[in-house]
């Protein structure tokens, strides 16, 4: 057993509630963000790009729920109930739950919550979620910042390569809040426009919710046209700063090179990078350091964060599920927003959204505390 696969898969966005949703309009370049006034969560307006409420509940009573769940909880289990539906996998003690977020039910702690302080637990989170479905195995959850998304896909294939599990499946989530939103104002890395990763005008991030799942396995039997596999991943924290990026990009640079290392590919291999791309000042340009730095300089490479704003440990995981979509399409989504470059070397941004030929692509993903992680994936010839 030497294959591992990412396979069916759910986004649950403001776009709709399947990944063809959100492909579609990224395909066309358009964006999910909205101007948002809501003077309870922030005192003025921000972009944000969240998930109707409304739409959300009617998905959800589908499901028969048989108790009351929060807003994160219903999001992550409507992704997972079609995810597993595909998958055609019975849930035995062979198979994993790994959960990825960054601030889970952190909107229990606010004001008039009708669910106590338990559940911002991450662990009671993941316990709600396996419960629901009935796992057999207790839920994992994966908490490491804005790499968790990608993370967490790396953590499924060691789990199935070293025989803990058969099939994994990941949710990953993460809301918009009070909490996150002026945590991100205190910083000033808030953007009061909509966000231009890798631009010489960006100013910021937005914060943008979804919910995305998917399934990790090692048969190649029943897997969609879009799956991929999974070459090689690395996850290297540099011990820069608990919210700066190193100024050198050594960690990215060490996860990128180990990646590629691990999946026995030169850099002149990678058809596009999937990368972060935050739109603040200092993350941007470090990853310009570390892509030059690893010679990825010239591949064509995209931030989706001006379609989703930045969906924080849930944002890997989307991410890697529009770049699978993206392989099968033969398809190079643009880089919303970016106009002219903004960083001090160069790099190939995606300015518009166009057919190429692809094979395998990047994920990057860095975030706070200073860790960073990278994945490497590739078409599944059917």
């Amino acid at each position: 057993m030497s294959e591992i696969y990412l396979s069916h898969n759910t986004i649950v966005s403001s776009y709709g509630f399947d990944s063809a949703a959100a492909v579609s309009q990224i395909q066309n370049e358009i964006s999910s963000l909205e101007l948002v006034d809501d003077d309870s969560i922030l005192p003025t307006p921000f972009y944000s790009s969240k998930i109707n409420r409304d739409k959300l509940e009617v998905a959800f009573q589908k499901l028969n729920p048989k108790e009351a769940y929060t807003p994160l909880e219903k999001i992550l289990i409507t992704s997972l109930a079609n995810t597993i539906k595909n998958s055609n996998v019975a849930l035995n003690n062979r198979v994993g739950l790994i959960i990825s977020t960054t601030k889970g039910n952190i909107d229990v702690l606010e004001k008039n919550s009708e669910f106590s302080e338990e559940r911002a637990y991450l662990s009671t989170l993941g316990e709600k979620i396996a419960s629901f479905f009935g796992f057999k195995n207790d839920a994992i959850v994966l908490s490491n910042a804005c790499v968790s998304g990608v993370l967490a896909s790396a953590v499924a294939k060691r789990f199935i390569k070293q025989g803990t599990y058969d099939h994994v499946f990941i949710a990953a989530g993460d809301l918009v809040t009070q909490f996150i939103l002026t945590g991100f104002q205190s910083f000033q890395a808030l953007s009061a426009a909509p966000c231009r990763p890798y631009c010489k005008t960006r100013s910021g991030i937005n914060i943008g919710e979804i919910g995305a799942s998917i399934f990790v396995t090692a048969d190649p039997n029943n897997l969609p046209k879009e799956a991929v596999q999974i070459l090689g991943e690395a996850s290297c924290n540099d011990a820069n700063h608990i919210s700066g990026p190193s100024r050198t990009g050594e960690g990215l640079y060490r996860s990128v090179t180990s990646a590629l290392n691990q999946a026995n590919l030169s850099a002149d291999k990678i058809d596009y990078i999937s990368a972060h791309g935050t739109a603040t000042i200092f993350n941007d340009e470090m990853e310009a350091i570390a892509f030059n730095r690893a010679d990825l300089q010239n591949a064509p490479l995209n931030s989706l964060k001006g379609y989703f704003g930045h969906t924080l440990g849930a944002s890997g995981l989307l991410e890697t599920i529009i770049g699978m979509h993206s392989l099968q399409k033969n398809t190079l989504f643009a880089s919303l927003g970016f106009q002219e470059l903004g960083v001090s070397k160069p790099l190939n941004i995606i300015k518009k959204t166009k057919a190429k030929k692809l094979n395998t692509f990047l994920k990057t993903a860095s975030g706070f505390g200073g860790c960073n992680t990278a994945a490497i994936f590739q078409k599944v010839t059917q």
